[in-house]
């Protein structure tokens, strides 16, 4: 609401895809302000414009195609706008696919809005040769409609102007069901009873009522009105049931009815050429010929963000490396000294290496989303995904996995069923990500020196094949319920807009160094004070690199007593206590290792050849793979899903590396024995 005559809230609603974001920035420019909805993890988006000395305030609410709150974004959109009653709601529909987007806007005019209708897109539609009716669609609908092109930047203007005059009218808009209207009134009769109820628009209540909507109903039980009302709707739902089947099928019926009829008066389409669009869905959009291009597709995507990124991070790692010595040196005190350079400086270094990966990753991906294709890769792939129980939008993030599972986790936010992102995000830690790499490497070099390329992608296979079965199994089990059907509208390709791609890359990347930074941050200062003190106390910043002072530290310790556990696998308590830095980061392993074993990494390869046997080489490699996910990868699922199933998946990969490492060793053990009795 306003806080003055001059100041106003509105707020900006569409479908996915239809140029919301680019509209948002083409009004507010850089007036922009970054959160998260209260409650949720949902990225809330605010900025501001001035137009003839008024201010707006614009609330961009998240992409949904309805508001039946089936999804975290549905639910967000709809309490905020029967709750915080926006001044306006600027409805941005796509005029290449009016009929799917009018769907939205009759369910916004049955909540009353002050409502306005910018009609994105024009300039592509004229080229589709599709003609609109702006007069004759503003007429039926009720509500002034402004033609635009968020991308061109054509009709902004005139959108401001109307935004400004639109405000002050508050004119409410209403829609008409004729053959819903008898039932809808006699419920209304009854609601308006409770005064408390008023604050609504009682027809959106009834309507809802109709629909069988959860949070509608709860809120009606709670009245004064429901012993009355209950009787009464059980009637009319039976009667609504013989004519429809369901009597929410009947409401859906219903809008298409007036939907089919506004567009059949208000477009007209020519015969026009066969357009970029729909020869390049013959192709890629293909069933078979689709999945054969996506893979290289997504293989290239992620080959791009991390080669290109290494460089960057290379040198990010270098500065800090450079600054760690400079502080150590250069401060007398060695406890403050280690605790700045190895603690701090580490911690911080560790945050600002994920940058460049994750600012590349989200540029190749906004660039992909901007031009049209990223909306096909879960078309393409959902039938494959739906058979383990996954989500066609599920493939982006397991694929996105293999290079770092920081950015897959973020990338689940296009996933609008919250079963299914969750799902999607504790299965996503099992996908080797390139930090493993080094500690296959090592350890096939070591062990298995003709077989090396094959053990390596043995752990890659290994960790995909565990992904797919625990989602069966999750699935069936704790989320009982199958995979959202797949509703996606494939918008026409296009050239992306810089400006939105770099807005959008910008704003991820900053929300994963504000969040999951602070708690990166503070896992390697921790595991800092756990190498440099003991039982004894303070043993000195020398126990990170002597392996005989580091046996006295609560690392060792820890490890010792991990032996007990991992006993029947042989590991020493060096492997264990390696183990614990892995938590950090897991190419941290490695380095943990020489250090513990007290050689360079140069000379790991030698020691491991003699500390262990291929059947616990390979185990070991196996639990890494598995167990705990890094502390980043940990940050991020406790802010996309909260610490429950943070602590849920760091739990549950723990006691499968543990069965999966048991498994390896005594199977290995007893073919090993086989053969040698053979």
């Amino acid at each position: 609401m306003p806080n003055n005559e001059d100041k106003y809230e509105i707020a900006l609603i569409g479908n996915p895809n239809v140029g919301k974001s680019t509209l948002f920035n083409a009004l507010t420019g850089e007036n922009v302000y970054i959160g998260n909805w209260p409650g949720v993890t949902v990225e809330k988006k605010e900025g501001e414009f001035t137009y003839n000395g008024k201010k707006f305030k614009v609330v961009d609410l998240p992409g949904v195609y309805s508001l039946t709150a089936n999804s975290i974004d549905e639910v967000v959109a709809r309490d905020y706008i029967l709750n915080e009653k926006p001044d306006l709601v600027v409805n941005i529909v796509d005029a290449t696919s009016l009929e799917r987007n009018l769907y939205l806007t009759l369910q916004l005019m049955e909540m009353g809005t002050n409502l306005l209708l910018a009609l994105n897109k024009m300039d592509l539609a004229e080229k589709s040769g599709i003609n609109i009716d702006i007069n004759k669609l503003e007429k039926l609908l009720g509500v002034k409609v402004v033609p635009i092109s968020a991308a061109k930047k054509m009709g902004i203007e005139e959108l401001k102007k109307v935004i400004s005059e639109e405000v002050k009218n508050k004119k409410f808009t209403k829609i008409e069901y004729p053959k819903l209207e008898p039932y809808i009134k006699k419920i209304v009769s009854i609601l308006q009873k409770d005064e408390n109820l008023k604050k609504y628009n009682l027809k959106y209540l009834a309507i809802k009522l109709l629909e069988r909507d959860k949070y509608i109903e709860e809120l009606i039980k709670n009245s004064k009105v429901w012993n009355e009302l209950n009787p009464v709707l059980n009637k009319i739902m039976e009667e609504l049931a013989k004519k429809y089947g369901e009597p929410e099928l009947g409401i859906v019926e219903e809008r298409y009815k007036i939907i089919d009829k506004i567009v059949s008066e208000v477009v007209r389409k020519t015969s026009g050429k066969l357009t970029t669009t729909q020869m390049l869905d013959d192709v890629l959009t293909d069933e078979k010929v689709g999945i054969l291009l996506l893979i290289p597709m997504l293989w290239m995507l992620f080959k791009f963000a991390f080669d290109v990124s290494a460089p960057f991070s290379a040198m990010i790692n270098y500065g800090f490396g450079v600054l760690a010595h400079i502080v150590k040196s250069s401060i007398p005190n060695k406890f403050i000294a280690s605790l700045l350079s190895d603690g701090i400086i580490s911690g911080v270094g560790a945050v600002l290496t994920f940058f460049p990966i994750l600012a590349f990753l989200f540029f190749a991906l906004s660039l992909l989303e901007e031009s049209g294709y990223m909306a096909r890769i879960p078309f393409i792939a959902d039938r494959i995904m739906n058979k383990f129980g996954l989500p066609g939008k599920a493939i982006i993030p397991l694929v996105m996995g293999f290079g770092c599972n920081v950015p897959a986790i973020m990338a689940t936010r296009t996933i609008e069923n919250e079963k299914d992102r969750i799902l999607t995000i504790i299965i996503n830690p099992l996908m080797s990500c390139s930090a493993r790499l080094p500690i296959y490497a090592f350890f096939a070099g070591a062990l298995f020196q003709k077989y090396q390329g094959l053990v390596v992608i043995s752990m890659y296979a290994l960790g995909l094949c565990l992904a797919l079965i625990l989602a069966i199994l999750f699935r069936k089990f704790i989320f009982k319920s199958s995979p959202m059907p797949l509703i996606v509208e494939l918008p026409p390709y296009h050239l992306p807009n810089l400006n939105v791609v770099l807005m959008n890359t910008w704003d991820r990347v900053y929300d994963f160094l504000k969040k999951a930074g602070t708690i990166i941050v503070f896992g390697v200062m921790l595991v800092w004070f756990l190498s440099v003190y003991g039982p004894s106390g303070f043993l000195g910043v020398d126990a990170l690199h002597n392996s005989q002072l580091i046996e006295k530290s609560y690392v060792a310790i820890i490890g010792k007593t991990l032996t007990l556990i991992f006993s029947p696998m042989g590991w020493d308590w060096r492997a264990c206590s390696a183990l614990v830095f892995g938590f950090i980061a897991k190419e941290v392993v490695v380095g943990s290792m020489a250090v513990l074993y007290g050689v360079g990494e140069e000379n790991l390869v030698s020691i491991l050849a003699k500390v262990f046997t291929p059947v616990s080489a390979y185990a070991y490699m196996a639990f890494c793979l598995i167990y705990t996910p890094c502390l980043a990868t940990l940050a991020v699922i406790k802010q996309e899903i909260g610490w429950k199933w943070a602590v849920f998946t760091l739990i549950y990969e723990l006691v499968l590396a543990y069965i999966v490492a048991l498994i390896i060793t005594i199977v290995g053990s007893g073919i090993l024995q086989l053969f040698s009795v053979i």
